[in-house]
């Protein structure tokens, strides 16, 4: 139980995400919804970071309601099991910008840093909270694979958001959850 507590913190400190950190310029929220994949994630959180090295790539389904809040459905393999997350960010007046919390005392920013809609998305988050701010940076992919190209470029973004290339994990593939996923 105090393994699957400590899963469970360190999935929500990735889920943390400030500086000026630039936005997807028109973000087309109907091109960003569906199915992703995440396929690398670095982050400050210290939870996160004593987790990394045993984490699996996580699925992420993305949807928008009619007010234009984005929903992330999330299924993390989680032990010998997939933990199931359902989060909702309200936009926060700039397109590909938004804001969430899981707590009265905590605020989230998530920003949509850069996506060609169809590989890749680049997604930031900062968490504002009673115990400090946490960063994180997450690289979704439609597909599991990241290129090594795309890899590269993830990790050339880390210190533009004041992460280092030692809280970055590359997360390995896993059907653990697969069919949870939907």
């Amino acid at each position: 139980m105090a393994m699957m507590l400590s899963l469970v913190l360190a999935l929500l400190c990735l889920l943390q995400a400030g500086a000026e950190v630039p936005v997807q310029p028109d973000f087309e929220t109907e091109k960003f919804a569906g199915t992703w994949h995440i396929a690398a994630t670095a982050s400050n959180c210290p939870v996160f970071l004593k987790l990394k090295d045993g984490m699996k790539s996580s699925t992420v389904t993305a949807s928008f309601t009619p007010v234009g809040d984005l929903s992330m459905k999330l299924v993390w393999p989680m032990l010998d099991k997939c933990q199931r997350f359902d989060l909702l960010f309200q936009p926060s007046g700039q397109s590909g910008q938004y804001t969430g919390s899981l707590a009265a005392e905590e605020k989230r920013d998530l920003r949509m840093v850069e996506t060609d809609y169809s590989s890749y998305a680049i997604v930031y988050q900062l968490q504002q909270s009673g115990q400090g701010p946490s960063t994180s940076l997450q690289l979704l992919m439609r597909e599991e694979d990241a290129s090594p190209e795309l890899l590269q470029k993830f990790k050339q973004l880390l210190p533009t958001v004041g992460l280092t290339e030692d809280m970055l994990v590359i997360l390995p593939k896993t059907d653990q959850c697969s069919k949870d996923s939907s």
